[in-house]
């Protein structure tokens, strides 16, 4: 069974097939349902995500073998001020 990756894979081939056939005019062909979702916009990350894209690269929170130290980055982010703003009482 294809992945979809695949079946995108395919049906731009075959798009692209029946150009060359027929010139550049358009065929009445649906577009695929995956062209769609790209052209949503992108959600905001949220202040934990954040916090992880701006300290994955510090030697405190890896380790030897280039892991992130999940539990270390944990006790940082909760002494932090974004987390205080969101935090739920």
């Amino acid at each position: 069974m294809p992945t979809n990756t695949e079946r995108e894979y395919y049906a731009a081939g075959f798009r692209d097939g029946m150009k060359a056939a027929h010139g550049d005019k358009a065929l009445g062909m649906p577009s695929s349902p995956y062209d769609e979702r790209r052209n949503k916009p992108r959600r905001k990350l949220s202040d934990w995500q954040k916090f992880i894209k701006a300290n994955s690269s510090k030697k405190k929170f890896k380790f030897a073998n280039g892991k992130l130290k999940l539990k270390t980055m944990g006790i940082a982010y909760r002494k932090t001020a974004a987390y205080k703003r969101n935090k739920k009482k």
